[in-house]
Formats: structure tokens, C-alpha cells, sequence
């Protein structure tokens, strides 16, 4: 019996943890946002870009906690760290339920991208990089899946409640239940390293004490930040992080796109079902592949099939069956925002400082959220088509792929020079 229940390695329990925390910050807070906007606009009378601003608000102030945040997950206790961070995110969204002015959003969207940087953006990389030495591709990827499916089962809860108990009960009702259900959460399963159960990562063997000891120190082997901001990997990592997530932003527009191609809404409904879907499988595929063949091949790979799900929206949009494929595999390649970019900082950077280069290059994030989502709506206000913007995401899917070779020979670079230790 014994035996049997040291089969199951802590870092599973890890794993369960950070499905339901960034499942529950992600899809029951983050994705639901848009819900919320039509019935508060039309009941307080607020316009939707006013509205909307505090969105924009929530992603300057990402981007200027994300390496703060890095910092502190590599400092402070884990545990009580994301206990604050869930309180602050799902606390101000309880609170929104109380607002009655636009003001109140611009206010509380402060603590809410606070809270949500560590609950969503840098806790599950690092924790898993920690845990993980074997299968931490697979284990990215099974978070990836997760925060889907519990956002696709909470969503439409979310919807329910706006539509019976009206946008402020439900406001406060969803913060406050995921408070309720992740504090505990965090709480009993959530550690920073295996040192606090007095184990070794996931996949590390160790016959006695001194083996344990060397691979410890093997599994914490890297660069330093201040290192990694000298060389061109970490820019060319900073780089594909801005434009996969710019590419994959694309996703909010494709309704759009095929309404404009003479679909109707509920085949571009049906179109994004099948989108998720493979986000849903990408996300274990990807992390799968990784594990197997490496970040940097399975990267190609990824940018190779976007580049031809690219190609078919553009070149064969009068073909339902093409159509539906493209989604699919433009939905898998997405999945690669949450698997490989962190799969690519271990590769590329080590364990060192895993916390603060992840954090930092995900400036590159912050960024595009802020930037190409507008930029893609201008273009069709303007050309009435999104003939450009296909192309743009070609080319940025090819400048990902020199991107990625580039980051991987200035390692060797990194290495050659003996700054990896």
C-alpha cells in the first residue's frame, strides 16, 4: 500500500493545484470579462470603449508587474504569495458588482491584473519548471487543457447567472466563489520547490544522498537574468512572444472574417467550437512533442502548420471542410502561447532564474494583448477585408521560425563561452 502511494509523485499534485487555480483565474474571471460588457454598458449607460478601456488599463499594468512578479515568486513563500494574488484578481471582480460608475472598472482593474499576473501568467511555468524534470512539456500542456475545459463548463454557468440574477449578483457571486474554492487550494497543495517535501523534481533519479545532491544542482543550471539580457536569445524570445500572441489573437476576429466571406453566424459559431477543440488538443500535443523531440523542432512544426492554416483562410475560404480544418489547426497552434513559449525560456535559459527571464519576456505578451487586437479592427474598418492582415500573420509566422534558430545558436554562443553553469 505503501509502495502504491509513492508511485504518485507530489508534482502531480502540483499539476491538480494549477488546473483549478489558473483554470478558475483564467476561464471564470479573465475569459468571461466579455460577457459582462453589453447588459453593464447598456444598463449604467456607460459606452463600450469606455467601458472597455479598463481592459487596456489591466494590460499596462500587466506589463509593468511582470518582472516585478518574476522577482517575487523567486523570493517570497509561493503558498501565501498566490493566496494574495487570487484575493486581489477574483476580489476585484466581486467588487465590480458594486460599482455604478466606469470609474469603479479604471479603479479595480489595478488589483485585478496584479492579482492575475501571478495567478495566470507566471505561477504555472515556474511551479512546473520546478517540479518537472521528465514530462514537463505534458505537464504545460495538461494545464493548458484544463483551464479550456473548466472555462468552457463556466463560461456558459457565467452567462446563466447574468441572464437570471442580473451582471452585479453575478459579478460577485463568481469572485467570490472562486475564492472560495482556490484559497484552499493553494493553501494545501501549492509548494515552491521539492525541497519543501524534501524531494527532487519529477523524473530526477537518485540512488543515495550524494547522486541527489548532484542532480539538484544539475536541475538548477542556467543563466542568470542579467546574462540574458545580453544576448539575442532573450530578445528573440521577447520577439516570438509578441507575435504568437499577436498571431493568435487573430482567433477574436475570425467570426468576423467569415461573416465578411458570406458565412452566417452560427457556421462561424460552429467554426470557433472547432477552434477550441484543437486549442484543446494542442495544448497536449504540443507539450507531448516537447517532451519528445524538443522545443525548438516542435516549434517549427507548430509555426509550419500555422503557416498553411494561414493559407487556407486566405486562398480556399469558399471550402466549408478547408475552412473547418483551418481552424482546427490555427486552434492547435495557439495552444503553443501556454506550452512552448515557457518549454522554449527552460531550452534557451535553464532553471537559474527561470522565475524572472519567464516574467520578463513575457513583456512580449502584455504587449501584443495591447496592441494587435485594435490594430487588426483598424485594418478592416479601413480596407473592408482581412486580406493584409493575413499576410501579416505569414510573415510573422516566418520571422517566429528565424526568430527561434537564432535564439538557439546564440545559446550554443552562451554555452561555448561557459556563462551556463
Amino acid at each position: 500500500m505503501e509502495n502504491a502511494k509513492k508511485k504518485i509523485h507530489y508534482a502531480w499534485w502540483i499539476l491538480i493545484g494549477l488546473c483549478i487555480m489558473v483554470g478558475l483565474g483564467k476561464g471564470a474571471l479573465n475569459n468571461s470579462a466579455g460577457l459582462f460588457l453589453t447588459p453593464v454598458s447598456k444598463e449604467l449607460g456607460i459606452g463600450m470603449g469606455s467601458l472597455t478601456l479598463y481592459l487596456s488599463i489591466s494590460s499596462v499594468v500587466t506589463m509593468l508587474i511582470l518582472p516585478i512578479g518574476g522577482k517575487m515568486m523567486a523570493k517570497y513563500n509561493t503558498k501565501y504569495l498566490l493566496t494574495i494574488a487570487i484575493i486581489l484578481q477574483a476580489g476585484a471582480f466581486a467588487a465590480f458588482g458594486l460599482m455604478n460608475s466606469v470609474w469603479g472598472w479604471y479603479v479595480l482593474s489595478i488589483p485585478l491584473a496584479v492579482g492575475g499576473v501571478f495567478i495566470t501568467v507566471i505561477a504555472g511555468p515556474v511551479l512546473i519548471n520546478q517540479w518537472f524534470k521528465k514530462s514537463k512539456g505534458l505537464a504545460l500542456g495538461i494545464m493548458g487543457a484544463a483551464g479550456g475545459a473548466i472555462g468552457a463548463i463556466v463560461q456558459p454557468i457565467t452567462g446563466n447567472l447574468i441572464a437570471t440574477r442580473g451582471w452585479s449578483s453575478t459579478y460577485i457571486i463568481i469572485g467570490i466563489a472562486v475564492i472560495v474554492i482556490v484559497v484552499p487550494v493553494i493553501l494545501l497543495l501549492i509548494r515552491k520547490s521539492p525541497k519543501e517535501k524534501g524531494l527532487l523534481p519529477y523524473g530526477t533519479a537518485a540512488t543515495n544522498d550524494e547522486s541527489s545532491l548532484s542532480n539538484e544542482d544539475t536541475s538548477n543550471q542556467g543563466i542568470t537574468l542579467a546574462v540574458a539580457k545580453k544576448t539575442a536569445a532573450f530578445y528573440s524570445l521577447i520577439l516570438f512572444f509578441f507575435l504568437i500572441t499577436a498571431i493568435a489573437s487573430f482567433s477574436m476576429h475570425i467570426p468576423t472574417y467569415l461573416t465578411s466571406q458570406g458565412y452566417t453566424v452560427a457556421f462561424a459559431g460552429n467554426i470557433m467550437g472547432v477552434y477550441m477543440i484543437g486549442a484543446l488538443v494542442g495544448a497536449l500535443a504540443l507539450g507531448f512533442f516537447s517532451d519528445k523531440i524538443g522545443a525548438k523542432t516542435t516549434t517549427f512544426l507548430a509555426m509550419c502548420l500555422g503557416i498553411v492554416s494561414v493559407i487556407i483562410l486566405q486562398f480556399f475560404s469558399g471550402n466549408v471542410v478547408l475552412i473547418t480544418i483551418a481552424a482546427a489547426i490555427f486552434g492547435f497552434m495557439g495552444a503553443s502561447i501556454g506550452t512552448l513559449a515557457p518549454m522554449l525560456a527552460t531550452a534557451l535559459f535553464g532553471n537559474k532564474e527561470y522565475s524572472q527571464i519567464y516574467s520578463t519576456a513575457s513583456l512580449g505578451l502584455a504587449v501584443a494583448s495591447m496592441v494587435v487586437l485594435p490594430a487588426y479592427g483598424f485594418v478592416y474598418d479601413f480596407t473592408g477585408t482581412y486580406e493584409m492582415v493575413l499576410y501579416a500573420l505569414i510573415a510573422m509566422f516566418i520571422v517566429n521560425i528565424i526568430a527561434i534558430y537564432i535564439a538557439f545558436k546564440s545559446k550554443k554562443k552562451i554555452v561555448e563561452s561557459g556563462l551556463w553553469n
